[in-house]
């Protein structure tokens, strides 16, 4: 089948890249020619564990293609996915400009038939209103079908080749059968393709980020209460964990959750409730605790310090807001450490695949280190606040040989802190 996937971001190129590797003839298409152009040249310009052998695998047997040239795009495909940013707006509302202009640009180049997909996280409604757009500009017959994205930066990749389930979104049984032809070569054992009415696939995107959300909220707030009473988190965790009713995604404390779909999405959600005049007490209350994580987490490294931490280096592992993406968007790092900066201190940092978005952000305010070791050398404290693999088993001898003041301040759980006292070093984490 041949498919067009409109935005060439995280979700769009990591879509059109596996519908390619399905035997589907793809052209992803984007309106930055410097993005294309890197993108034609083999540059990939995120990072995302398998994406760039994949891409090469299927450019070189002619299957995915990138481009610029939507109206060509849109002529000779059955079925065009958008995969646009929709970024929050200043009310925390989702913007929608970049997916209406995108189907204005579609209707003024279909041809015949098409299914147009919408894989841009938006509220309920959108597709009733791209389809009234569309309507205004063409007679030409064409569907408007919701598919969110459920994929996790780190594992994309395999999220979409062996999904947990597609959502679809359709009034339309044509369009429906179409969808069906698309995924349902990913599920070899089991089909759980899942269909519903598009305004409910609109919101189930959101309901899904939502809870997630709230349940790193709602560990993130016993952990507090846990450092308050005594108690340890991680067992208290454990605890709860092992309850199949609970499970154990999602419960792991730490300073917060970052990127481009969770603070995004809730504020959005929160927006619409505001609408519709109803309540989201609860949302508002996931978002504030998020907030209050980093505010906290800064509180107990100026604890330590006796409230003064001007001049005091901070070695910094992690900046990414998660790992195995150099995505820098909403990361909890970004607050800390302007935190930190603001109250005098110096940063020495280094993440494994996020130094040049943090750049963008940083500029010259902080140091760059080119290894995680590099930044000890006559820092005063180490601070983690992204857990990449590399981090969780350092040598110990070197992170106490060469910290002034031979503490840890962990913002992700990851140590032990009876090993580390063995070492003579002091370790300060969450809900303990």
């Amino acid at each position: 089948m041949k498919l067009c996937v409109i935005g060439t971001g995280y979700v769009g190129l990591v879509a059109g890249t596996c519908l390619a590797d399905m035997g589907n003839i793809v052209v992803c298409i984007d309106n930055n020619q410097d993005k294309i152009s890197k993108l034609q040249s083999g540059i990939i310009p995120i990072y995302e564990p398998g994406l760039e052998e994949l891409i090469k695998n299927n450019v070189k047997e002619k299957r995915l293609s990138f481009s610029t040239n939507l109206a060509k795009a849109v002529r000779e495909s059955s079925v065009c996915f958008i995969a646009v940013a929709t970024p929050q707006d200043t009310d925390g509302s989702c913007n929608l400009d970049a997916v209406i202009n995108v189907a204005k640009e579609i209707a003024h180049n279909i041809n015949e038939y098409k299914v147009i997909v919408n894989k841009s996280t938006v509220p309920v409604g959108t597709a009733e209103k791209l389809s009234n757009i569309i309507k205004e500009i063409t007679n030409v017959p064409f569907d408007v079908v919701s598919n969110p994205e459920f994929l996790k930066q780190g594992a994309a990749i395999d999220d979409f080749l062996s999904p947990d389930r597609v959502i679809i979104g359709s009034n339309s049984d044509k369009a429906s059968k179409i969808m069906n032809d698309i995924y349902s070569p990913y599920f070899k054992t089991s089909n759980r393709i899942i269909f519903m009415d598009v305004k409910s696939a609109e919101m189930t995107k959101y309901v899904a980020n939502a809870f997630l959300a709230t349940k790193i909220s709602f560990i993130n707030e016993m952990a507090n209460i846990c450092e308050k009473v005594g108690a340890d988190i991680e067992k208290v965790r454990i605890g709860i964990s092992t309850d199949n009713r609970i499970g154990d995604k999602f419960l792991f404390p730490g300073i917060g959750f970052g990127g481009s779909c969770f603070p995004k999405d809730i504020s959005a959600l929160i927006t619409v409730a505001k609408k519709n005049n109803t309540g989201s007490s609860l949302l508002e209350a996931v978002k504030e605790t998020n907030i209050n994580q980093r505010k906290l987490f800064v509180d107990k490294i100026l604890k330590y310090y006796n409230n003064n931490i001007s001049n005091k280096i901070f070695a910094v592992w992690g900046l990414s807001f998660k790992p195995k993406t150099n995505d820098m968007r909403e990361a909890p790092s970004i607050d800390i450490i302007n935190s930190l900066l603001m109250l005098g201190a110096k940063i020495k940092a280094y993440d494994p695949q996020a130094m040049e978005n943090a750049k963008l952000i940083f500029g010259d305010k902080i140091e760059y280190s080119k290894s995680a070791y590099e930044t000890l050398s006559n820092s005063h404290a180490l601070i983690l606040l992204t857990e990449w693999n590399e981090f969780r088993k350092p040598d110990l001898d070197i992170i106490k040989n060469n910290l002034i003041d031979s503490i840890i301040f962990d913002g992700r759980n990851q140590y032990n802190q009876q090993k580390l006292k063995s070492y003579e070093l002091k370790y300060i984490n969450i809900g303990h």
